[in-house]
Order: C-alpha cells, then sequence, then structure tokens
C-alpha cells in the first residue's frame, strides 16, 4: 500500500484504508480464539492455543495503548510548561519563543498551543505566516494527533519482526497532506510551499505536530501541492476497499464456526 502514492490525493480516504487495515488485523488476530473455541474439529490443544494467542494480542494492545498514552501526555504536559514559562503570549493559544530558527509546531490536548520562534515571525511575510498558522490550527481543530496515536498503539502492539515502519511514515505523511490542503485553501499553493521551505531547517518535539517533518516527506509534500484532487470514482473504490477489508476477518469467522 505504500506503494501507492496515488492514494496520497485523497488523504482522508487514504487514512480510512489504513484504518481499516490495521483494525482488520486486530480484529483477525483477537477472532482465533472465538473462533477456535467455536470449532467442532480442532482439538482441545488447539483451542488452548488459539486462546492464548488472543489472550496475547488483547494484552498487548492494551499496554501499548496505556503506555503510549500516558507517556504522551506527561511529554505535552511537561512541553507545555515550559513553553509558557519561556514564551510570550501573543493570544489565541499562540507562544513565541525567543530563538532565530524558524520554527513552527502544535501541542495539541485540552491546553493546545501553537508555538512559533522569533525567527519565524521575522522571516516568513504575512501570506507564509498565515499559511503554516493555518497548517497548525488545522492539526489541532480536527485532532490529528489522536489519530496519529491509534495508529502508533496499533503499530507498537504488533510484535517487532512484524511491524511495518513505512505503514507509520506514511500516515505521518497524510496527516500533514491533510493539513495542507487546509492552509493550501487558505492562502494559496504558492505561500505554503515557500514557508515550507523556510521552515525546513526547523525541528520540533516528537510528541508535537510540526509544520516540516523530514526532507523525504516536506518533499512529498511539495509535490501533492500541484497536484490536483483524487478523482471522484479513486475516492469511492478507496471506502469499498476500506469496508471490503475491515468485513473480511468478520466474514471469515462466520465461515469458520458456520
Amino acid at each position: 500500500m505504500t506503494r501507492l502514492v496515488g492514494f496520497r490525493r485523497a488523504p482522508r480516504e487514504a487514512l480510512l484504508v489504513w484504518q481499516a487495515v490495521s483494525l482488520a488485523g486486530v480484529v483477525a488476530a483477537l477472532a482465533v480464539a472465538p473462533a477456535a473455541t467455536l470449532s467442532t474439529t480442532l482439538p482441545r490443544w488447539g483451542v488452548v492455543l488459539a486462546t492464548g494467542f488472543s489472550a496475547a494480542m488483547l494484552v498487548r494492545l492494551l499496554w501499548s495503548g496505556h503506555t503510549i498514552g500516558t507517556g504522551l501526555r506527561a511529554q505535552r504536559r511537561g512541553h507545555r510548561t515550559l513553553v509558557d514559562a519561556l514564551g510570550t503570549d501573543t493570544g489565541d493559544h499562540v507562544r513565541v519563543l525567543a530563538h532565530p530558527t524558524p520554527t513552527a509546531y502544535c501541542l495539541p490536548g485540552l491546553r493546545r498551543r501553537v508555538v512559533l520562534t522569533e525567527g519565524t515571525l521575522a522571516t516568513l511575510p504575512p501570506e507564509e505566516l498565515a499559511a503554516v498558522m493555518a497548517h497548525e490550527r488545522a492539526h489541532l481543530r480536527a485532532r490529528h494527533d489522536l489519530v496519529l496515536e491509534f495508529f502508533t498503539v496499533l503499530h507498537r502492539a504488533v510484535p517487532g519482526r512484524l511491524r511495518a515502519a513505512p505503514a507509520l511514515r506514511e500516515v505521518h505523511l497524510l496527516i500533514e497532506v491533510l493539513a495542507d490542503r487546509v492552509a493550501r485553501r487558505a492562502v494559496g499553493p504558492v505561500p505554503l510551499a515557500r514557508a515550507l521551505v523556510a521552515l525546513a531547517a526547523g525541528s520540533h518535539p516528537d510528541t508535537a505536530l510540526g509544520a516540516t517533518e523530514d526532507r523525504a516527506t516536506t518533499a512529498a509534500r511539495m509535490r501533492l501541492l500541484a497536484e490536483p484532487p483524487a478523482p471522484g470514482w479513486l475516492r469511492a473504490s478507496m471506502l469499498a476497499f476500506a469496508a471490503g477489508v475491515l468485513a473480511a476477518p468478520v466474514a471469515l469467522l462466520v465461515v469458520a464456526v458456520g
């Protein structure tokens, strides 16, 4: 799926596809136990093994959700406290840090913040600054952090040798493309592209959502700014594919016990 770069032209539908694939994997793993229990041909040791497999997956999933969720929120609280102490409050949840490198990112949550540096304000003209602010506020408004947290929990719940790092990187990219679409509608593609270039040298905490990511992600986003949205038939096909993938383990469970 990471090779299907055309999906990036419909980032919302592409995220739904990735969610469906991830959930289908989890549902399939958890369904092993009931399928084995209801089977009339599986030996007892097979039922025990299948139940243990599903139980282990459930434990890993719950533990991953707990550790990642609590860890992210604790780190964001700490960074938010630091930003509030060191930054200048310009109103509307915006803090400006005294640093020359152009940087912009947001800290999501109930006490959300958009963080800029003095270098950002000095470097970006009004239109480009408006593009950056539209991008960051899109992250906060749509709670993209929760989407990313969902995928991260599932990614960590899977045993290490089965994890797909390219899939998680693709989700990162799609979330940034969604925010880019909002900024592009607000100010146009050219100011946004210039802002991305100006902020390319900046960095942000891992727990934050920034206007720029690594070079490969930024380059892909720049290319997408010039491309038209995906056609309707592709969007519909992606939604149908997502529904089919999510229904597959349920259908297999019905066949197994039927």
